[in-house]
């Protein structure tokens, strides 16, 4: 078998980091479009007019969303039908990243934790962050990248609960973790939520929840009406669009969830902006590419 030219996926991850920064998915456009229609309140209905400019202006141009460029993160599964090497494939994700701040160009996020310099490359220790997965049945490479600002990552909460606290003190915790956020994460957006594992666990099921196509409902009948309740309560809340009051505070709740200890119920909580960007590289053993969401 001839080797895989790794160089590919280096090529991807720099284009998938371009592509989620300048062209919405389209289900992101159809949510704010039914968001608009729902909307009542004249400024909040100003606010969806002005996202709308907004994406206009990023279609035509070519050019970025939203000024905060965001950490790059990249989900990635692997095809178990393919010989894949996973060092190379989190090396040529670091390089991709890097190209795409440089060449594109665009500001980068990313910064040392404590002396504040930020080299302008968008990688450096623990970045990009990376997720591996496996599927059993597929030979090709699926990478997902996803873009998160600060204003929405800021917003994350976790919580310990025990057993006896119960649902309602889980979904409690939700409601008030959107509210007390108020404008910060640019809303309306996703409301990603992670429920069960452990404490690490929990936060990675947040933000695999806000990676979901807008409102595709967990497929445990149960997680899919306390979406929809959660749904229904923060749009109730009045929050509105960036805060400023209005009938649409989300676009959607999704909620993941695992397994837990038998004395303890991990709770966790990731927004997502309003323009929850994320695009998708498939890339086949022979090399092909192909992009979408």
């Amino acid at each position: 078998m001839a080797t895989f030219d790794y160089s590919i996926v280096e090529e991807a991850a720099k284009q998938l980091y371009i592509r989620a920064l300048c062209n919405l998915p389209p289900d992101v456009r159809e949510a704010l479009k039914k968001a608009y229609a729902r909307e009542t309140q004249p400024t909040a209905r100003s606010i969806f007019e002005a996202m709308f400019k907004a994406i206009e202006i990023a279609d035509t141009k070519k050019t970025l969303l939203c000024q905060d460029t965001g950490l790059p993160i990249y989900k990635v599964r692997i095809g178990s039908s393919f010989d894949w090497n996973g060092a190379k494939i989190k090396a040529a994700l670091y390089e991709g990243a890097k190209r795409a701040t440089q060449e594109f160009p665009f500001r980068s996020s990313s910064t040392h934790t404590i002396t504040r310099v930020n080299p302008q490359t968008s990688v450096g220790p623990g970045l990009p962050v990376t997720y591996f997965d496996f599927d059993g049945e597929s030979d090709v490479l699926d990478i997902l990248m996803i873009p998160k600002g600060s204003g929405s990552e800021n917003m994350s909460k976790m919580k310990m609960f025990y057993p006896q606290h119960g649902i309602k003190a889980v979904k409690k915790f939700i409601l008030d973790t959107v509210v007390e956020s108020s404008a910060n994460p640019c809303p309306p957006g996703i409301i990603g939520v992670g429920l069960g594992g452990t404490s690490d666990l929990v936060m990675k099921l947040a933000k695999d929840a806000i990676a979901r196509p807008v409102g595709q409902r967990n497929p445990d009948p149960m997680l899919a009406e306390m979406e929809v309740e959660l749904e229904e309560a923060i749009n109730a809340t009045g929050r509105g669009p960036m805060g400023l009051g209005g009938d649409v505070s989300c676009l959607a709740v999704h909620i993941e969830s695992a397994y837990t200890h038998i004395t303890q119920n991990p709770v966790a909580v990731n927004t997502q902006c309003w323009p929850a960007r994320r695009a998708r590289a498939i890339i086949k053993p022979s090399g092909d590419v192909s992009y979408g969401f």
